[in-house]
């Protein structure tokens, strides 16, 4: 079976890939369609990257000036990770053909490291520090899409999404916090097109594991007998126990969120209120939906009353924590985006409301003009009037910053059918 995360399988031509992927990505550009060669995590990119107007041939957005990069970069939970990272791809990054990079979870460069002429390459397309590469600002582009797919992935030539970009080949892979499942950001290498193999792919791989395990260690949370899940900003729950990661599917993730945060246990009839609401379900369908997630995860799961063995730590009550220690940013920085977002299952659209409107609540009481314009960059805020004139409200006087926010919440409320503000 084809590797799907790869760029290329054995033994194919570097430049025919190149022409037809190429000719792909105009077409897209021209009318939105996208087909065979292209890789369908590079087609599904490409489409996330339309809808966010990523630019096509522009260049990436530096967010963080040089003092706030440095202070914000030593504070980063991947800076004890960096001697990992230049251990194992140092050599790689100095050889004069490679760039080795690590991003926050926006995607926001903290490192980029190598030979001075490789750097001088990639400060032209603005891979530079402190500069923002998900894929909402830059396309697709390996350590934005292995961020958005939470997955290892190389990007291939012509598959960036940025026409600037196009001449690089790279393979990066997110960074998790072991206990929390928390995601960290992501480390990459950048280079030419002989990258497009499985080698560079598992090197990134093993060096995201090795530093994942590093950052464990050095925290003491290696040892933790607990079980954690991670359901923020994804669809697809991840449960991490005694060192394994298991990605859940849908029903599956809202089951163990809904267990978690009901550590005396639910009978079938409560679970399947806050599954399905007041639709008729007939009982075997439920029991069906544990007995296979009880063959994913064993003795965690337990009947009579339905309930896990052990408590079960979840990114939101991380949030929840921090913001009732009355921290705001920190709770904002672990708020990974919409709890199961796609999830329709009553209990699960109480929980996901109830902690987007305490985050909102404390942002808008903090009314700090960084973590307001933070959530407004989000997808989840970019529509968010009130935040936007908080905004506003909590910038200075001839900021341009606040004209452009002021526009920006002016054209929500025409949207919205609302008068416009003065």
């Amino acid at each position: 079976m084809v590797n799907p995360w790869l760029a290329m399988e054995a033994g194919a031509d570097p430049a025919e890939r190149i022409r037809t992927v190429r000719r792909a990505h105009e077409a897209f550009l021209a009318d939105g369609t996208v087909s065979p060669p292209v890789r369908q995590v590079v087609a599904d990119s490409w489409r996330r990257s339309a809808r966010a107007h990523a630019t096509s041939d522009g260049a990436a957005p530096v967010e963080l000036d040089e003092p706030t990069l440095r202070s914000y970069r030593d504070a980063h939970p991947l800076a004890r990770a960096m001697p990992v990272f230049r251990e194992l791809l140092g050599s790689i990054a100095h050889d004069g053909a490679h760039l080795l990079a690590v991003c926050d979870p926006q995607g926001r460069l903290l490192w980029v490291e190598g030979h001075p002429g490789v750097v001088r390459r990639a400060e032209r397309m603005n891979f530079v520090v402190g500069a923002r590469w998900d894929e909402r600002h830059a396309g697709t582009n390996a350590p934005g899409t292995a961020l958005a797919a939470d997955h290892a992935v190389q990007i291939f030539a012509a598959e960036h999404y940025n026409r600037r970009v196009q001449p690089w080949t790279c393979a990066a892979a997110p960074l998790h916090d072991l206990r929390t499942g928390r995601l960290l950001g992501a480390v990459d290498i950048s280079g030419g097109d002989h990258l497009a193999s499985p080698h560079s792919l598992a090197l990134v791989q093993a060096t995201a594991r090795a530093a994942e395990a590093h950052l464990a260690t050095c925290t003491g949370e290696l040892g933790d007998s607990g079980a954690c899940l991670a359901a923020l900003g994804r669809d697809e729950a991840l449960l991490l126990r005694d060192g394994e990661r298991l990605r859940l599917g849908r029903r599956h993730s809202e089951i163990m969120l809904l267990l978690a945060r009901h550590p005396d246990g639910l009978t079938g009839d409560q679970l399947s209120v806050l599954l399905y609401g007041e639709r008729e379900m007939r009982p075997v369908t439920l029991r069906a939906e544990l007995s296979r997630l009880r063959q994913l995860v064993g003795p965690l799961l337990h009947s009579r009353p339905y309930r896990l063995d052990r408590p079960v730590e979840t990114d939101l009550d991380a949030v929840e924590r921090e913001l009732a220690g009355g921290d705001p940013a920190a709770a904002l920085d672990a708020y990974r985006g919409p709890l199961l977002p796609s999830s329709e299952a009553p209990g699960i659209r109480r929980l996901r409301a109830a902690l987007e409107d305490r985050l909102r609540r404390a942002l808008l009481s903090a009314r700090d003009p960084d973590q307001l314009r933070a959530w407004s960059r989000t997808p989840w805020g970019e529509h968010d009037l009130e935040i936007w004139e908080a905004l506003v409200d909590a910038l200075p006087e001839r900021s341009p910053a606040r004209t452009a926010s002021r526009a920006a919440a002016g054209r929500l409320r025409t949207a919205y059918g609302l008068p416009r503000g003065s």
